[in-house]
């Protein structure tokens, strides 16, 4: 039987960790090299004639598609982690992401853009899933935020790396910068062949019976992803509205559009370090909110904190200082407390639902984030731009702020099913 297969191996911690922050990192490098050269490269898919409103329709259409392929990849490889084990789906994820991204290299058409994102997608969906209950299950007690904060500071470097990349790449095509995305794939033999599936998950595989995906839903378990599902689906739209305008709201200030195409991108690569830099100290922020007054409070704080923000800075950005301080706050409050979620959400759930749970309730967002782009990109023709497109979407904070009174802290985790 496949169950008797299944041996618990000693494991390390920290090796464990350093494969799922190597993912995190990866992850947000093959995740933001599109956003980063997004209009440019569409445009030059889409030939010199395309129209401004063209372009943008197009590679919010691409990105979009991303979204829903990262929504995909969570719950099919979340379902996979469960089934076979983290580490083995910590691996696939990473290799699909990194070979998808890299025959990004080769689209001659828009659309073949749109299906190479989407199946990178599907790695990266899954990787966080994956990720996240390895270290879930290896990290234990209070330091638990702390590391939670530690592994998502590994996307917000890899998104540094994406700055770095494309900068060191400006002198070639757009294109080139895709075949970067490729090097996370000779992560996955050493992370095969270092890091064991964690002893909770080879000994509940090996004498339990899989629940069904519907078990989600089953009385025990239900009021949990009701709520995981409804604060990831309200922070990921709102902050995915913030990640793919930025470079828009950048490059329509009137101090900016006058600039060369080389300084533009090298303004372009600076105010993305700088966020992403905020981005990490908000992590570590929401960190240590956690620890002291527990996660229920974290996510009320830094949620509260992100509609303040969204409401009071995007209606005034019209010049260059405005942008840099509204958008470095957005990635204190709005992109820190994301550091809560991959060590939060996992717990919640039993432990052959773990990957699972996470990889639904944390993806299945991006569903609602791709509209969210979508009707942001239609919404910025008719509200008078991008940063009013985001002003509006930072209402959806109300509705996240009163989720958040409501969420379960983890060590209240429902009965096994």
């Amino acid at each position: 039987m496949e169950s008797a297969t299944l041996r618990p191996k000693k494991h390390n911690p920290v090796t464990a960790f350093i494969a799922a922050w190597l993912g995190w990192c990866f992850d947000g490098l093959d995740g933001y090299l599109y956003v980063l050269v997004a209009l440019p490269f569409v445009k030059e898919l889409l030939g010199p004639e395309a129209t401004v409103e063209k372009v943008a329709g197009t590679a919010a259409l691409i990105q979009a598609c991303f979204l829903v392929g990262w929504a995909v990849g969570g719950a099919f490889f979340g379902r996979i982690g469960d089934k076979i084990g983290r580490t083995k789906t910590l691996t696939l994820t990473i290799l699909t992401f990194a070979i998808f991204t890299g025959l990004s290299f080769f689209a001659t058409a828009w659309w073949h853009l749109l299906i190479f994102r989407f199946l990178a997608a599907l790695g990266i969906g899954g990787e966080w899933a994956a990720g996240s209950a390895l270290v879930a299950e290896t990290f234990r007690g209070k330091g638990r935020p702390w590391a939670s904060a530690l592994l998502q500071s590994g996307y917000m470097t890899g998104m540094i790396l994406a700055a770095v990349s494309v900068g060191l790449l400006s002198h070639l095509p757009y294109r080139y910068v895709f075949l970067v995305g490729v090097i996370p794939a000779l992560l996955t033999i050493p992370l095969r062949w270092a890091v064991p599936e964690p002893e909770e998950w080879a000994e509940h595989r090996n004498s339990r019976e899989m629940p069904k995906i519907s078990a989600l839903f089953a009385p025990e378990v239900r009021g949990t992803t009701w709520r995981v599902l409804a604060i990831c689906s309200l922070t990921l739209t709102c902050v995915w509205a913030f990640l793919y305008f930025n470079n828009p709201i950048l490059r329509g200030l009137e101090s900016v559009k006058g600039m060369p195409k080389a300084q533009q991108d090298i303004l372009t690569r600076s105010v993305t370090v700088e966020y992403t830099l905020w981005t990490i100290a908000g992590n570590f922020f929401a960190a240590a909110v956690a620890t002291f007054f527990g996660y229920r409070k974290a996510f009320v704080a830094l949620v509260a904190g992100a509609f303040v923000v969204f409401v009071m800075g995007y209606r005034q950005i019209t010049d260059l200082a405005s942008a840099r301080l509204w958008f470095n706050l957005t990635g204190f409050f709005a992109t820190g407390v994301f550091a809560l979620y991959p060590l939060y959400i996992p717990p919640l759930f039993p432990t052959l639902l773990r990957t699972t749970g996470a990889g639904f309730c944390y993806n299945f967002g991006r569903l609602i984030s791709a509209v969210g782009v979508l009707l942001g990109g239609a919404l910025s023709a008719q509200v008078g731009g991008p940063a009013m497109a985001v002003w509006y979407v930072g209402f959806l904070y109300i509705l996240a702020f009163i989720v958040a009174l409501t969420l379960p802290e983890p060590d209240s985790r429902p009965a096994q099913v």
